[in-house]
């Protein structure tokens, strides 16, 4: 090589080379050589419950970023914070207006989404994207790829998108949401969406802490009325046919009417409010403003009779039962005792000893004993 200054030119370019051979090689830096009072090397600052409050409720980005971070976290340590930053927090909640949305794969979620998130922006909204990532059931890892599916919304300053593991979660929505959620709502966003992973009837979870439930479809995927359960579409507060544009715009008018026929016959998701189904086109923003119109008619129409609030209730009792469930299957599997009977019982299940409803009441008893002691 021939060395000139700190950089390098490889082997192969010629001596006498010009700007054309672009490759070269710069010397690095040892880190002991790094001085710690050098500007570009800054320690993460620790922060208390009081930082991480007033970062959140002054939507410093970085702050909300970690503040979420901490609550995803499984650490005892981390949870205990995490819930007294939560109550700080909570009067500062539950301003804003959530929605769910899912979708078989390929229906255009995070497109549709990003069109969404523009328009709610120009109107002068603050938009949280929480889109969940399905984890690989064997590495449990998540590419959480979101932010660069929806590049131009990613670039909004109102726009603050968080993708998260699914972890396996039922319905694809991570387990910490709905603190996530709230977190959210504090530091001024007013209009929440949540992407789930698009499982089908799996999606009952996200039903569970929105205000409006919109299950995105497609046209020529097959029969319409397969393409997704019944189940699913009972929980749908507006099934929307997305890419209805080019030569599927028709196949997607005659999907929308073959939507419209079944949901006579399905019992709507929302008391006062008929679901019905609608088309759009995410890639060139037709039938964006015309589907917002509708949610905000959903909002008038549930808050004047009462609907909006009753579920808003009824959503934080199912969440604290899941929370009970939670504790009590982390209580049981963590229990040292437990993990050794375990092994045992399931080897008896395994060599057909006793079945495995006997063994479930077996471990019972053990786990109920060891808590009375």
């Amino acid at each position: 090589m021939t060395k000139k200054s700190n950089t390098y030119k490889p082997d192969w370019v010629p001596e006498n080379a010009g700007k054309e051979f672009a490759t070269s090689v710069v010397k690095g830096v040892n880190p002991k050589d790094i001085k710690k009072s050098d500007k570009s090397v800054k320690s993460r600052k620790h922060l208390d419950i009081d930082d991480y409050v007033n970062g959140v409720l002054a939507n410093d980005r970085v702050v909300l970023a970690r503040t979420i971070t901490l609550i995803e976290s499984n650490s005892h340590v981390h949870n205990e914070t995490a819930q007294k930053v939560l109550k700080k927090i909570l009067p500062d909640t539950g301003k804003s207006l959530r929605i769910g949305i899912t979708g078989v794969p390929g229906a255009g979620k995070s497109t549709f989404i990003e069109s969404l998130g523009l328009d709610l922006i120009s109107k002068g909204h603050k938009v949280a994207v929480l889109a969940i990532d399905p984890s690989s059931t064997v590495t449990k890892g998540s590419i959480l790829g979101d932010k660069t599916r929806m590049e131009n919304l990613a670039r909004q300053e109102n726009c603050f998108i968080r993708p998260s593991p699914s972890g396996g979660t039922l319905g694809g929505v991570a387990r910490k949401t709905r603190e996530t959620m709230l977190v959210c709502e504090a530091a001024g966003y007013d209009v929440i969406l949540i992407e789930t992973v698009g499982v089908g009837q799996s999606e009952t979870t996200v039903r569970s802490m929105v205000d409006f439930f919109l299950l995105l479809m497609i046209a020529g995927a097959g029969d319409e009325l397969q393409g997704i359960k019944k189940g699913v579409i009972e929980l749908a507060d507006a099934l929307l046919i997305n890419k209805a544009d080019g030569d599927n715009k028709q196949k997607a008018l005659l999907a929308k009417t073959d939507f419209s026929m079944a949901l006579h016959y399905i019992q709507h998701a929302t008391r006062g409010w008929k679901t019905e189904a609608y088309i759009c086109s995410a890639l060139n923003g037709e039938g964006i403003k015309e589907i917002w119109n509708e949610i905000m008619k959903f909002r008038d129409i549930t808050k004047e009779n009462g609907v909006f609030y009753e579920r808003r209730k009824s959503q934080t009792i199912e969440w604290m039962n899941k929370m009970i469930e939670e504790k009590l299957l982390s209580g049981f599997y963590d229990n040292n005792v437990i993990r050794k009977e375990l092994d045992v019982i399931s080897a008896k299940v395994l060599n057909g000893d006793i079945l495995p409803p006997a063994a479930a009441e077996m471990l019972l008893e053990v786990y109920k004993l060891e808590r009375k002691k």
